[in-house]
């Protein structure tokens, strides 16, 4: 009888081992879904911002068609994006999308002073900060999801009740924006001190050569010049 009860207190033991595993594993796979979900949520601020960021540009720059159609067509296709990779991948190409529009605002000083447009750019910026952080909350979120499902013991239970490895959201950096460069005329030559003034290093001129004296009565030689 007491080796039945043994039996059973280590059967006990191992199911409710395996439901601290399992619950474990139900609360990491809740995480990465609740943080692919503050990472959605940024996305669309962002594709949100785009439409009337076009317009503003489109503004002073009408002729530049295909850069916008380019902008609007990668813009959809991030909307359309399922899953990390996906969404990664669509994501990138926007960015580039976007940085040949920053690019031809560049162009046009008058453009990027409005208050729209730097409110635009500004909010965009902000934007791009915080989908850098949640990204970043995502990938930790999801390589300690990933790593208890991959490791011994939980492996057996992720096994069995069908708990799957997630993706992971690469995305580039966003568009690199670089101060502008002020040059002055001649800035970029190299400063070259004065050369000093040459110094005749040559020997002395020899004396003249002595006169012989003159006869008596002859009249004097003048001086050689």
């Amino acid at each position: 009888m007491l080796f039945v009860w043994i039996i059973l207190g280590l059967v006990a033991l191992l199911l409710l081992f395996l439901v601290v595993l399992y619950n474990r594993l139900v609360r990491l796979r809740n995480a990465t879904q609740n943080a692919w979900a503050q990472v959605d949520v940024q996305l669309k601020r962002r594709h949100d911002l785009i439409p009337n960021l076009i317009e503003t540009v489109k503004g002073y720059a009408a002729h530049e068609r295909g850069t916008f159609e380019a902008v609007t067509a990668a813009r959809t296709a991030a909307q359309k994006a399922q899953g990390p990779a996906a969404q990664a991948e669509a994501e990138n190409v926007l960015t580039q999308a976007l940085g040949k529009l920053f690019a031809v605002a560049e162009a046009y000083p008058q453009l990027r002073a409005t208050e729209n447009f730097q409110q635009l750019q500004a909010q965009l910026a902000e934007t791009e900060d915080k989908i850098q952080v949640s990204r970043q909350v995502y990938n930790d979120t999801v390589l300690t999801y990933n790593n208890s499902i991959q490791t011994v013991p939980s492996n057996i239970v992720a096994g069995a009740f069908g708990f799957k490895a997630r993706e992971f959201f690469e995305v580039h950096d966003e568009v690199e924006r670089e101060a502008p460069q002020v040059s002055f005329p001649g800035a970029d030559q190299p400063v070259t001190e004065a050369a000093p003034p040459a110094v005749d290093t040559a020997p002395p001129a020899a004396d003249a050569a002595p006169q012989p004296p003159a006869e008596p009565g002859a009249p004097p030689t003048p001086p050689q010049t």
